[in-house]
């Protein structure tokens, strides 16, 4: 009992940081002289608030091995609900590994890599071009990992990360 206890702590730990880092980066502009309420929270015609964004995985590295993505996500905190990221990676070819996108259901599969455990987004064709496109349609933590090598690539830490989108804010009004 008392190690099902920790293990619910250490889960609630982590989803409090992951929330703490992506409000961190928020801009939420409190210093400013906005005396009434509306001014404050009412809708500011801002585009870039209220604006689903694609986002590449990796940014300008894209997804291959070696690349730190859990430290990408960090940085490129917050992501909002019903953003895209884009998975691009290049076809199997005689100098690149195959690369492949499986989602697990939680975070203890996510930990162990446990691929039995995961869904299959995208197989390694799928990222040439525009990449392959998913939408974080909910509220919830998504655990995302390279699969390919029998889970090598995900075991080694470096082709696995999570996101927490969150809600937007300044949604817009009727």
């Amino acid at each position: 009992m008392a190690a099902k206890f920790a293990q619910e702590m250490i889960i609630l730990v982590i989803i409090a940081s992951m929330f703490a880092v992506s409000m961190a980066n928020k801009d939420w502009s409190f210093g400013s002289n906005n005396t009434d309420w509306w001014s404050r929270f009412g809708n500011h015609h801002n585009a870039t608030h209220q604006q689903p964004k694609k986002i590449v995985v990796g940014g300008s590295e894209h997804w291959h091995f070696g690349y730190n993505y859990t430290g990408w996500a960090i940085k490129n905190a917050p992501f909002y609900v019903n953003d895209t990221l884009v998975f691009k990676y290049d076809a199997p070819n005689a100098t690149t590994f195959p690369h492949s996108v499986y989602m697990f259901q939680n975070f203890w599969s996510f930990l162990k890599c446990d691929l039995k455990r995961a869904k299959k987004l995208s197989n390694p064709t799928q990222g040439g071009g525009e990449g392959f496109k998913f939408v974080l349609k909910r509220w919830q933590p998504h655990y995302f990992a390279c699969g390919e090598r029998n889970g090598f690539h995900c075991n080694n830490g470096t082709m696995k990360f999570s996101v927490m989108p969150m809600l937007r804010p300044f949604s817009q009004w009727p």
